[in-house]
């Protein structure tokens, strides 16, 4: 009798439990159409609390999750929803449900992948048939557009690396001038050294001369002679001169007087 009435409360606190998960869900659909999300997304959790079997709230709380835009936690409701189900209908509507949630967020592969997977569950969903040629579509131009932007990325890095090129031959040149100058500058300064040098040899040099000249011209030139001095050389001359005639006179006896000039 014990056992009975266990097993009648066990039943009993079951069907509370899922005539309570049912009125959330009721709720949620009812927030759900309202455009309600927020609201509905919640009352789908409250009825997974006290069922956590009830497929229903599980799928419903994938839409009301996309519906906000939260597409990374639809995606994972509806994987959960597509993993316990078996059943194809339900499965392939949550394939399809990824698909989107993948496409909104531009990851083309992906949507591509739960596009498949749902027409494997149901090959007659013409819908799902049109998304996956559209996600399709989107990732050739996709892939075309990032080749044409790593091209262009190719060509601006080659432009890069030429005006680079050009820049640091530009500044090798300049370098090379600089070096030039600076040598330059060196060997003219070296230059100017030396001819400082030289004119400074050539200036000391001249002066010696002149003083060499002066000294010349100072032990050749004659001395200053008063008149009184000049006559009495002149008179001694004159003597002298009287005493050779005097001499060659005596010599030759009788002979011719010679005279002898000289001149001033």
């Amino acid at each position: 009798m014990k056992y009975i009435f266990y097993i009648l409360t066990i039943f009993i606190s079951f069907s509370v439990s899922s005539q309570n998960a049912k009125q959330h869900i009721r709720e949620g659909n009812k927030q759900y159409s309202e455009k309600k999300y927020e609201a509905a997304d919640a009352s789908y959790k409250k009825a997974l609390e006290k069922n956590n079997k009830a497929t229903k709230a599980d799928f419903n709380l994938g839409d009301a999750l996309y519906k906000q835009k939260k597409y990374a936690e639809a995606i994972e409701q509806f994987q959960k929803f597509a993993d316990k189900t078996d059943d194809k209908a339900a499965k392939a509507s949550a394939y399809h449900n990824i698909g989107n949630a993948n496409l909104e967020s531009e990851k083309y592969k992906e949507s591509i992948d739960a596009y498949k997977k749902s027409l494997r569950e149901n090959p007659t969903d013409n819908e799902t048939r049109y998304n996956l040629s559209y996600a399709k579509n989107k990732l050739a131009k996709k892939q075309e557009q990032e080749k044409k932007d790593e091209e262009k990325k190719d060509d601006k890095d080659k432009k890069n690396d030429k005006d680079k090129d050009k820049k640091d031959n530009k500044d090798k040149k300049q370098d090379e001038k600089k070096d030039k100058d600076k040598d330059n500058k060196k060997n003219k300064d070296k230059d100017d050294e030396g001819k400082k040098d030289e004119d400074k040899d050539k200036k000391d040099k001249p002066g010696d001369e002149k003083k060499d000249k002066g000294d010349e011209n100072k032990a050749h030139k004659p001395n200053q002679l008063t008149k009184k001095d000049a006559q009495r050389m002149l008179d001694a001359l004159n003597n002298q001169e009287k005493k050779v005639q005097a001499k060659l006179k005596k010599k030759k006896g009788k002979g011719q007087t010679v005279n002898i000039e000289k001149d001033w």
